[in-house]
């Protein structure tokens, strides 16, 4: 059985047909992990692989003998970011030698729902170190603990970040499903690079308890797969009022029963639909896709308003900024004060002088300016935090995205996620073009990013955008838009762009 590219809606249908197991579905998982992740093309998306993935998988499968099935996702291997906590057999680093073996001593609030909806746990994936808040110049996906992660579509390609390993992990078939957490762009970068469907939900509707965090205002954990209906189905696993995490207490009417209810071809049809060109700019053939996108939702039946003026402002990127550094400090030195004596670090400032003592293995191709940044700050009572936080709100959400869906009487707004992915170049680090995904990042407001065309072998995703708990629509929208453009293409692991088998 070739299942590397089932869905996991296909692979619970098999399942239930009593064609595939959770056992043997496992097994491929991690036979695919292991051709391709260390050896092969050496996509080094993985940290680590669960030793417990295939006794889960036999529990799992004894409940479905026994006639019980703990719902849509019974027995589907799942992949999740290498921040994430977890109380078994795996560490918890951020990528980070300063974490290397660090064992949560409980799991995090999310990963109780993925246990108790049934999914398998296969492993952690790679990310950019400390979730690419480090230094400038950094390298996404690069990690000191888990190397380079490549692009499965052209090796020397970026693979975007800082979720980079739980894209590449669906993009190149270890699992159908992934986690990935984002402060801005963290999951719709990597997604849309690597050419799968990622949804960075509303902060609040997923619980950060147990998360090694960046920013409080913005942090949130989110859904990464091949497809919109898996992603849905997965947001609903995760979904859940967590007492550990004040965010989450939001009303009960903003959380869907059933994600994947409303999906279907039709979802388009008499939608409004903004196009913010402005967001993310390019000359041929990077514009071709966002016409083709726009020809497309057009002929599925939505009310195209072309264009919707929208923009960044430069004060908004310097507010956020200032945000981030007073909320990583605040974070990180309440997650390091948990770790037990015995740990390397216990503070912010631990971990920037443990960077310095193993320079060699920590810093050998871009430093730690961010955190020594973030060091500096004051507590979150400073008067500096609260104007920056209170001029974000004000950018992204009450005169930005908000003011814009109201202005066009909008249901969503759409852009182009970002530009194709970029060489991985150790000398000068990243070099993006820009992406869409801070207004939405700032304003704590979902964002999905669905695949929508190629340059080449290079993916292009594009962005939907709406109000803070629009998720089902957004996904209603994103999935007609998914069935009625090209189908989706697994890799080819190609060595350079030029390179054509």
């Amino acid at each position: 059985m070739n299942v590397e590219w089932l869905t996991a809606d296909e692979m619970a249908r098999r399942m239930a047909a009593g064609e595939a197991s959770a056992r043997s579905l496992t097994d491929r998982c991690l036979d695919r992990i292991e051709r391709l992740d260390r050896r092969g093309p050496g996509l080094h998306a993985m940290l680590e692989i669960n030793p417990d993935a295939r006794s889960i998988a036999d529990r799992l499968d004894e409940e479905r003998d026994g006639g019980s099935v703990r719902g849509p996702l019974h027995g589907v291997p799942v992949v999740i970011k290498g921040n994430i906590d977890t109380s078994d057999g795996m560490t918890t680093t951020a990528g980070s030698l300063a974490l290397a073996g660090h064992i949560a001593e409980d799991d995090a609030f999310l990963v109780r729902r993925l246990r108790a909806a049934g999914l398998v746990l296969l492993g952690k994936a790679n990310l950019s170190e400390w979730a690419n808040f480090r230094g400038r110049g950094s390298l996404s996906g690069w990690s000191s603990l888990g190397g380079q992660t490549r692009n499965p579509h052209v090796l020397d390609r970026s693979p975007c970040g800082s979720s980079s390993g739980s894209a590449v992990a669906v993009a190149a078939g270890y699992g159908p499903l992934s986690v990935g957490t984002e402060t801005d762009g963290s999951i719709v970068c990597p997604a849309h690079m690597n050419g799968v469907v990622g949804l960075k939900p509303t902060v609040g509707l997923v619980s950060r308890s147990g998360i090694i965090p960046i920013a409080a205002s913005q942090d949130t954990a989110g859904p990464m797969a091949r497809s919109v209906r898996d992603v849905a189905a997965l947001l609903e696993a995760l979904c859940e009022e967590d007492p550990g995490d004040s965010a989450t207490a939001v009303p009960r009417e903003h959380r869907a029963r059933d994600y994947t209810a409303a999906l279907g071809p039709e979802g388009l049809q008499g939608a409004r639909i903004g196009v913010a060109r402005g967001l993310v700019t390019g000359k041929p053939p990077l514009s071709e896709v966002l016409e083709d996108a726009v020809a497309t939702i057009r002929r599925l039946g939505a009310t195209v308003i072309d264009p919707v003026p929208m923009e960044i402002p430069s004060e908004l990127r310097k507010s956020e900024y200032e945000v981030l550094l007073y909320e990583f400090k605040d974070g990180v030195n309440a997650y390091l004060r948990r770790l037990p004596p015995e740990s390397a670090v216990h503070s912010l400032a631990d971990v920037i002088a443990f960077n310095e003592a193993h320079r060699d293995r920590v810093m050998p191709f871009f430093g730690q300016e961010a955190m020594i940044e973030s060091e500096a700050k004051g507590s979150l009572d400073d008067d500096a935090y609260r104007e920056a936080l209170t001029t974000c709100r004000r950018l992204a959400r009450t005169e930005g995205l908000d003011a814009t869906l109201r202005m066009h009487e909008l249901d969503a707004l759409v852009s182009l996620t970002g530009g194709p992915a970029w060489l991985i170049d150790v000398v000068h680090g990243d070099y993006a073009i820009a992406g869409c995904s801070t207004l939405a990042a700032v304003a704590g407001t979902p964002h999905i990013t669905v695949p929508a065309g190629r340059i080449g072998d290079l993916p292009i995703g594009l962005s939907f955008f709406g109000p803070a708990f629009s998720e089902p629509l957004l996904l209603r929208l994103a999935h007609a838009f998914e069935l009625g453009s090209a189908p989706w293409r697994p890799p080819r692991f190609l060595p350079s762009f030029a390179a054509r088998p």
